[in-house]
């Protein structure tokens, strides 16, 4: 009985290193899809779009007059992203070498 356990776990062991090699080889299903949604979002259209959300939040902070405070905390949370995305754009230009390194998004 114990023979027939210690063949089982065994086998199961094998497959599941076998299972991880093969992934290893091969890649993870989900890598293509997050890679091009990580392009999506530092891409030059993105780039554009956070330098626009940037001026438009800060001149409403800036000129807007008084805001209520959650028009005031959802205007701030538009210029951080703004300003992550332009950040990792401009350290991709500056250190080209560890543009992939750094993916803040």
């Amino acid at each position: 009985m114990k023979k027939q356990i210690l063949l089982i776990l065994g086998l199961n062991l094998l497959a599941v290193i076998v299972t991880c090699a093969v992934f290893a080889a091969t890649g993870l299903p989900w890598e293509a899809p997050i890679t091009t949604l990580r392009t999506s979002l530092t891409g030059p259209v993105a780039f554009g779009i956070a330098l626009i959300a940037i001026m438009i939040t800060g001149g409403m902070l800036i000129f807007g007059g008084e805001f209520n405070e959650f028009a005031k905390r959802g205007s701030y949370v538009v210029l951080v992203l703004g300003l992550l995305v332009t950040a990792q754009n401009a350290l991709a230009v500056f250190f080209p070498a560890v543009a992939g390194a750094g993916a803040i998004i």
